[in-house]
């Protein structure tokens, strides 16, 4: 750390106890003077950062940020998927994340789903990312909340949803019915795609309807996080709208 600065070969600086009475300084060396100071002051402030860095964030600053990295976030099997619709009192909502990539990404899925009432989140095992500490950050809680459920192959777990009873409805910029033309009241799986290609070939077929979000600016589509959450929303809204009808 920088202590002190000569200047003009003479003039000793510290941050100490600096010269404030310019009267007692020659005035040629006033401006070398300002400058050593203005050096000395972010040099400070530059050993100040490099202290704060080198310290261990707290428990209670992590919680600060809503997640507990003391409390273990377990990733879920296919087996216990089955277990998690079964045990759901009325029809179940499922987010199906083909291959995303980016945990923050997951983790801003992870927490939309929450904060929709999902039930479970499902991720392929392979080319997607997994439950890491920035996807659990970026989830802000979510993650120790709602089940993720990791599978081996996705195609054949979005069939065995179908033959359990849940409604399959993807996401594909080049499907014609739009996002607010289809029921997504009943027993749900929302299938979302990869960031940049969408969903692959084989996860689309096995969806029973391929929907889009309407954009109406220059803008050809959204995140996948931010589509997610437009998604998840607009059936919770078809629900809430069903079941105050049933009343």
């Amino acid at each position: 750390m920088v202590e002190k600065i000569i200047v003009a070969g003479s003039m000793l600086v510290s941050p100490v106890s600096p010269i404030t009475r310019f009267s007692e300084l020659d005035k040629s060396c006033a401006t070398d003077y300002l400058a050593a100071w203005r050096l000395l002051y972010h040099c400070a402030l530059f050993q100040r950062s490099l202290d704060v860095g080198k310290r261990p964030r707290s428990q209670s600053e992590r919680r600060h940020q809503h997640v507990d990295f003391t409390v273990a976030s377990d990733v879920r099997s296919e087996n216990d998927l089955f277990e998690i619709i079964e045990q759901v009192q009325g029809d179940p909502l499922v987010l199906i994340l083909d291959g995303v990539q980016d945990p923050h990404n997951l983790g801003a899925c992870l927490r939309s789903a929450e904060a929709a009432g999902a039930h479970a989140v499902i991720v392929p095992r392979d080319r997607a990312v997994g439950l890491t500490d920035v996807a659990r950050l970026a989830a802000a809680g979510a993650a120790e909340r709602i089940p993720l459920v990791q599978v081996t192959n996705l195609a054949r777990t979005m069939k065995a949803l179908k033959d359990s009873g849940l409604w399959l409805v993807g996401t594909a910029d080049q499907a014609k019915s739009s996002l607010y033309d289809v029921d997504l009241a009943g027993p749900l799986g929302l299938v979302m795609g990869t960031e940049g290609k969408g969903l692959r070939r084989l996860t689309a077929e096995r969806c029973d309807f391929l929907v889009k979000i309407p954009m109406h600016g220059k803008v050809g589509c959204l995140n996948v996080s931010v589509a997610t959450g437009v998604c998840l929303f607009e059936a919770v809204r078809q629900r809430t709208a069903r079941a105050s009808n049933r009343k």
